[in-house]
């Protein structure tokens, strides 16, 4: 018995790494003892809670993403950033670049869209 005991307290080989509840980033490795942590950080656990209190009283649909203000603009910022890089890209095929001027261009656009991909 202590053999199958042990086993279930140690975690998983190849597990993947636990990620937040909230905002998906990757939960630092925790210790065997006590609860695995769900969030991570206070204002993530805030968010979580406040988004189920909400959809308790039926507030918000169940589909709804809660964002505060800063978050928002944030992630407005971001978009617009990767619109100014495609249109940087789109006229520079307008005007015939070659591929050495667009490479970084191009480059440039993937690394504004990999950033807009985060709603966190």
């Amino acid at each position: 018995m202590p053999a199958v005991e042990s086993a279930m307290i140690a975690p998983a080989a190849g597990r993947a790494p636990a990620r937040c509840g909230w905002c998906g980033r990757e939960l630092p490795s925790a210790g065997t003892v006590g609860r695995r942590r769900r969030y991570c950080t206070q204002s993530c656990r805030q968010r979580a809670y406040e988004n189920r209190n909400a959809l308790q009283r039926g507030e918000l649909p169940s589909d709804a993403v809660v964002l505060t203000v800063d978050e928002r603009d944030d992630l407005a910022d971001r978009l617009y950033q990767a619109r100014c890089a495609a249109e940087d890209v789109s006229t520079a095929l307008l005007e015939g670049a070659s591929a050495a001027e667009l490479g970084p261009l191009v480059a440039e656009m993937l690394v504004a869209a990999r950033a807009a991909e985060r709603i966190r």
